[in-house]
């Protein structure tokens, strides 16, 4: 590498990490697990990127706790036995010189819902659904599960979930952790007034939203080794009136800058049926350049329509972030880091046995 290479392929290093590059696998969910468990699918899945020179990847979200998942196919991190399928995933990928993170989240008020193709709405109990949870009892829309309110027992036990849920990511060998505070999971239901019309020191003001996840991240971080990044997924905004927005965002990345964390992933919506998106090319990454500029010592990764390497350059080449999360773009095209390299002049060092591919966009 020079100073010439583009930024996108330029090595990147948080805390003891270095990443060889700047495109990251976005957390992806796959509803292909059975209690939580990863399978052959999660392997092949996650290893084709490491074989195909991804900087890194990470899993989909992975619940703290049976109740926290999105699925009853969900994958999960909130028992011992689901290590050892995930420590194989990691060999693996590390065996490939690849680097790996996991999702830890918490669905809240969103879980026990069907995966996208097996239907809408909410689970019925006779097919495996469950009583889910929330900062109150209001449900997402009418077809979701209604969510019984939180008592302050509940959301200790779900932050000790967090915590619980890292060590098991340490033992797995995860070299990063991403706490999952966005599109409209628990942490999130906390953050916005749309979703939290709680009393106590959970609800209500700014300060009292964000406790949450400001406790979540400072237990996680006490755990999680110093050595190894931490991430955090935000929604910079609802989209919607009343709700979480940009400002709020802002505000509350300088409070996570302070607790440790390295790299805030940004992203938006989920919260509530009444968004309403104005999606387009690359549309999110003015709400990672409104936290970079305010917080420039905190690493941003912006998410969300940005499918051209030169889209993805122009974004790093701005400052607006400093990593390029895809998602849609891998899933139709696992090796669109090795030609996004091909489109931008750049050798890119993967598996041996990919070498001699020369895709082009």
């Amino acid at each position: 590498m020079t100073a010439a290479t583009p930024l996108l392929f330029q090595p990147l290093k948080l805390q003891g990490l270095t990443l060889p590059n700047r495109v990251v696998v976005s957390p992806m969910c796959m509803y292909s697990s059975q209690s939580g468990l990863a399978n052959e699918f999660h392997l092949v899945h996650l290893g084709q990127f490491a074989l195909a020179g991804a900087g890194l990847i990470f899993t989909e979200a992975a619940a703290v706790s049976p109740e926290g998942r999105i699925s009853p196919e969900d994958l999960g991190l909130w028992d011992d036995a689901q290590l050892v399928p995930l420590g194989r995933i990691n060999d693996f990928i590390h065996a490939q010189g690849g680097r790996i993170g996991v999702q830890l989240a918490h669905a809240g008020r969103k879980a026990s819902t069907f995966a996208p193709w097996r239907g809408q709405g909410a689970v019925p109990p006779e097919q495996g659904g469950w009583q889910v949870i929330g900062p109150d009892a209001s449900a997402y829309s009418a077809t979701f599960p209604v969510p019984q309110a939180m008592s302050l027992e509940e959301i200790a036990r779900v932050a000790q979930a967090f915590v619980a849920a890292t060590r098991r990511a340490e033992i797995a060998g995860f070299d990063a952790v991403e706490v999952h505070a966005a599109h409209g999971y628990l942490l999130h239901q906390f953050l916005s007034p749309l979703a939290n019309s709680r009393s106590d020191e959970y609800g209500g003001s700014f300060e009292n939203r964000v406790r949450l996840l400001l406790e979540v991240v400072r237990a996680v971080r006490r755990v999680w080794p110093l050595h190894k990044p931490l991430f955090v997924r935000l929604s910079a905004t609802d989209w919607a009136p009343g709700g979480w927005d940009e400002q709020q965002t802002v505000a509350l990345a300088g409070l996570l800058d302070k607790e440790g964390v390295d790299v805030l992933d940004i992203s938006s919506g989920g919260l509530t049926p009444a968004q309403r998106i104005t999606p387009g090319p690359a549309y999110q990454a003015g709400f990672a350049a409104q936290v970079k500029r305010a917080v420039p010592a905190l690493g941003v990764m912006t998410v969300g329509m940005i499918d051209t390497p030169e889209r993805a350059e122009g974004l790093l080449q701005n400052g607006d972030a400093d990593l390029i999360a895809l998602a849609r773009p891998f899933l139709g095209d696992p090796h669109w880091a090795q030609a996004a390299a091909v489109k931008l002049g750049v050798k890119l060092d993967v598996a041996a046995q990919y070498q001699r591919g020369t895709r082009v966009v």
